[in-house]
């Protein structure tokens, strides 16, 4: 498919942000990438940001003369519009066990972690230990649903949007949450093997920070 270079706008160290980066990359895209700051200078919550992400939050990608959010919407985009290379199973049987995986991640861990959430709490004291409990749940529900799946990757012996999911949401579970990951050996295995992937490698967020 011909197309102009795309425009996604991101944090470097937002979960949410990687999975896209990683699809686009995977998926061969070329993107130009712009920083969105929503730790310092809150650039999310500005109306010109608004006009581009009524949620005012990252992702958002700019492709095909559309503007996708939501970082699920925009991977599925991306599957529908370039099969090639698929980040899906075949069978309906391991679809749905992606799905699974994929589902824990961004519905079940990620949305507690927001920074939006910390206002809510009295205290960051409070608010970590909100957001390290959901997380290490969620790592544990990943760990059980991966005995069933796991192969080379998350499911089987492809890389799959589950994969995108964890690569991001684990790597914040160990630096922002300092949590032990090694009582999930299947989550800790995969976490390491996917690490030395190209696609985890070039798009990490230390790569993007260093860009910046």
């Amino acid at each position: 498919m011909a197309e102009n270079r795309a425009i996604l706008y991101a944090f470097w160290l937002s979960s949410c942000s990687w999975r896209v980066r990683a699809a686009l990359h995977l998926k061969g895209i070329p993107f130009e990438e712009r920083s969105i700051d929503i730790v310092k200078t809150n650039q999310q919550q500005t109306e010109q940001f608004r006009a581009i992400n009524p949620a005012q939050k990252v992702p958002a990608l700019v492709i095909d003369n559309v503007t996708l959010v939501e970082s699920m919407a925009i991977v599925q985009y991306l599957e529908d519009t370039r099969p090639e290379p698929a980040l899906t199973p075949k069978t309906p049987v391991l679809r749905a066990r992606m799905r699974e995986l994929v589902e824990v991640v961004v519905s079940g861990i990620q949305p507690l972690q927001n920074n939006g959430l910390q206002s809510q709490f009295p205290t960051t004291e409070q608010y970590t230990k909100f957001t390290r409990y959901w997380t290490d749940r969620g790592l544990q529900t990943l760990e059980d649903l991966l005995q069933k799946s796991a192969g080379e990757y998350c499911v089987g012996d492809q890389i799959t949007l589950a994969d995108l999911c964890l690569v991001p949401q684990v790597y914040n579970a160990v630096g922002r949450h300092a949590l032990d990951i090694s009582k999930y050996p299947t989550v800790s295995r995969l976490y390491e093997k996917l690490l030395k992937e190209k696609v985890f490698k070039e798009t990490h967020p230390k790569v993007i920070k260093s860009k910046m």
